[in-house]
């Protein structure tokens, strides 16, 4: 069972539950992220329009994905929505779910050799990763494509984070992203052409091993695009930048002149 360290979810976020009982006018269902709790959903919630059976549209058992309309921590209620759901929240809170059941079991197999359970693994782990990187899966697919530095710079104790790291690097694939940027270049000197290619050949090839891919490639006098595939947005917007200061550098030491335009402005 995937788990958070808050006890509570809060109004409006999406959880996943599992249907424990149905009765007349609605169902109760157990909140799998937050062990104990479990909330109410109305007919009224079940379904757009009415409900004229509710066994029709819940059963005990069943996995739905549910809006958390209100939370009374003091009487221990929360209440829940089915309806309130819209697909394309569904599809990302169920896809969400299988990553992070995924992430559990890495963890799991961290802990597994290191000689503890998976309770220890949240204890001494699991929650601080996920309160870093928001979730434990996001958390693996740093560590895939950062390596160990992104533990122990999170304060993570080193007999985890190397175990951690070898198997997020054996088993999780990292996501890959593409920007695109211009840059406009000139160069008025009588070698002008060659200072702006050996300014585009040192942006291209800046990053060539840290598995990051820069390509470049002429548009139209003085435009060039600067194209970036990376593990995340946040990693290719900072390479692309760098990527169009160290050309416009090289051309400006050369007595020329540079111009950045992210996403093409």
């Amino acid at each position: 069972m995937v788990r958070r360290r808050s006890g509570w979810p809060e109004p409006d976020d999406l959880v996943i539950c599992t249907i424990s009982k149905v009765f007349a006018q609605g169902a109760f269902a157990k909140l799998d992220e937050y062990e104990d709790r479990e909330g109410m959903i109305h007919i009224s919630e079940v379904a757009s329009g009415w409900v004229k059976n509710i066994r029709n549209h819940v059963r005990e058992g069943q996995k739905v994905v549910c809006k958390v309309l209100d939370v009374n921590k003091r009487k221990g209620h929360i209440d829940l929505s089915i309806r309130r759901v819209k697909s394309s929240q569904r599809r990302w809170k169920t896809q969400q779910w299988k990553r992070e059941r995924k992430a559990e079991k890495l963890l799991e197999r961290a802990a597994q050799r290191l000689g503890k359970n998976l309770d220890a693994a949240y204890e001494e782990v699991g929650y601080r990763l996920q309160e870093k990187f928001g979730d434990l899966y996001s958390a693996f697919e740093e560590v895939a494509v950062k390596g160990e530095r992104v533990l122990t710079s999170a304060g993570i104790d080193e007999k985890w984070s190397g175990v951690i790291t070898e198997i997020a690097r054996a088993n999780v694939e990292p996501p890959l992203v593409e920007v695109t940027g211009y840059v406009d270049l000139k160069c008025p000197t009588s070698n002008g052409v060659e200072v702006i290619r050996d300014a585009l050949i040192k942006a291209r090839d800046m990053e060539k091993n840290s598995g990051v891919k820069v390509e470049v490639q002429y548009i139209g006098s003085p435009r060039y695009s600067i194209r970036v595939v990376a593990p995340s947005y946040k990693i290719a917007e900072g390479i692309l930048r760098k990527a169009a200061e160290v050309a416009i550098a090289a051309v400006e030491r050369e007595k020329g002149w540079g111009e950045f335009h992210p996403g093409g402005k």
